[in-house]
């Protein structure tokens, strides 16, 4: 495991029967990955500011619902692996509450730089370094 974190699930985040409202599984990623770069790096605008990157946003995003997941528990989101390409990072995801597992999940992210007027993928590696991962 590379990194994980714990949120506390309300009522507002899944219906009665602990299906939970899809946006919010990717929201907990993203939240995820963003705390990783809080920790490794002083948050996304510092590590961007050393990249001389405009943001390291998603290029795709999957996750699949495994078990329910009911209000007020809590809901740890592990960052498993990341798997580093020149141009993008994937990072794999499994959302527990206990031992069990109510999603995976993964996304794929670029670092967007620009130069001449365009926004394009940058390399991956300085972010490597930086995260020390």
């Amino acid at each position: 495991m590379i990194f994980e974190a714990t949120y506390r699930v309300s009522f507002g985040d899944c219906d009665p029967a602990g299906i939970v409202f899809y946006p919010n599984l990717f929201a907990w990623l993203d939240r995820t990955f963003h705390r990783l770069l809080d920790e490794k790096a002083g948050g996304h605008a510092a590590v961007c500011k050393v990249l001389g990157a405009k943001g390291i946003g998603l290029t795709h995003a999957d996750c699949s619902f495994k078990s329910p997941v009911t209000e007020s528990v809590d809901l740890t989101v592990a960052l498993s692996d990341i798997t580093w390409d020149a141009r993008t990072f994937t990072l794999a995801y499994t959302g527990r509450i206990g031992d069990r597992t109510a999603f995976e999940g993964a996304e794929t992210r670029a670092v967007f730089t620009e130069k001449d007027g365009r926004v394009g993928l940058g390399d991956v590696a300085p972010l490597r370094a930086a995260l020390n991962i």
